[in-house]
């Protein structure tokens, strides 16, 4: 289940080096996880890197081809510059995060909510740079999901009634959760809010840590900024109301409120 990068060293170092590759260069065997009918996971190596003193934590539905290409172009130009394993993982984290236009978006809704004032910062675009450490990104998937070689948008097939994709949650994405002490997640649109949501049903995770209404920032939703300003008053509360819970208590908190069991996915796939 959970990929690194370690086994894939040799097989990127046999790619040419340039900043753009092909469908062609990339969906081959050599990065392939799994398969099922339609359904194609692929390596990329932007998740291997956690940063344990988060306290953001952004979460996506999974990495598009655009994302896996610049992860991996990355660490192809690490491995020719003969950097080490672990500082190659955290330029791909770097990256293979969110860029361009969607990260703009983002930032912008995100100083719209006032988070850099609960952070100690002066603007959101410091999580992308010098206040990187309070920033954690992943997706619920973690690495690209491609149907018939196209993005896997997280609709069809659904998310949570693809055992594929949901053993990737269960697994992959409550363990990495776990180990982040008391952060608060930003779910990139509605997908991945009603996910996060079901988790915190089921008890495993926390339902006050979930950002509700916020919309994917992407420049595709066209209606990202009508569904911000429907939610934006909710959201400033939420976010208040997280970031002083503890305002007269010293005692951290972890994120997992129970451990995956394997009655709990049968009890995800009867949604």
């Amino acid at each position: 289940m959970k990929q690194y990068l370690e086994d894939y060293v040799d097989v990127i170092r046999k790619l040419p080096l340039k900043k753009k590759y092909t469908k062609d260069e990339l969906l081959i065997s050599e990065f392939l996880i799994e398969k099922q009918d339609d359904l194609e996971i692929y390596y990329a190596p932007h998740n291997d890197y956690l940063n344990p003193n988060a306290k953001i934590f952004i979460v996506g539905i999974t990495p598009g081809f655009e994302q896996m290409n610049t992860a991996i172009s990355e660490a192809r130009q690490c491995i020719a510059d003969e950097m080490s394993l672990d500082e190659i993982k955290y330029r791909c984290k770097v990256a293979g995060r969110f860029s361009g236009s969607l990260r703009r978006n983002l930032i912008t809704l995100l100083n719209e909510l006032n988070l850099n004032n609960y952070l100690g910062i002066t603007h959101a675009e410091q999580l992308f740079n010098e206040h990187d450490e309070l920033l954690h990104t992943i997706s619920l998937i973690p690495y690209p999901v491609f149907v018939k070689g196209k993005n896997y948008t997280g609709h069809s097939p659904k998310l949570l009634k693809t055992p594929l994709l949901l053993e990737y949650i269960t697994k992959h994405f409550i363990d990495e959760l776990s180990k982040l002490d008391d952060v608060f997640i930003i779910p990139l649109g509605k997908g991945v809010e009603e996910a996060l949501l079901y988790l915190a049903n089921q008890h495993l995770i926390k339902k006050e840590q979930i950002l509700q209404g916020f919309p994917h920032p992407s420049g595709a939703n066209a209606h990202r900024f009508k569904q911000f300003e429907e939610n934006k008053e909710s959201m400033l509360q939420q976010i208040d109301h997280w970031f002083n819970k503890d305002s007269n208590s010293t005692t951290k908190t972890n994120n997992l409120v129970r451990t995956m069991q394997s009655e709990d996915i049968e009890r995800v796939m009867d949604i």
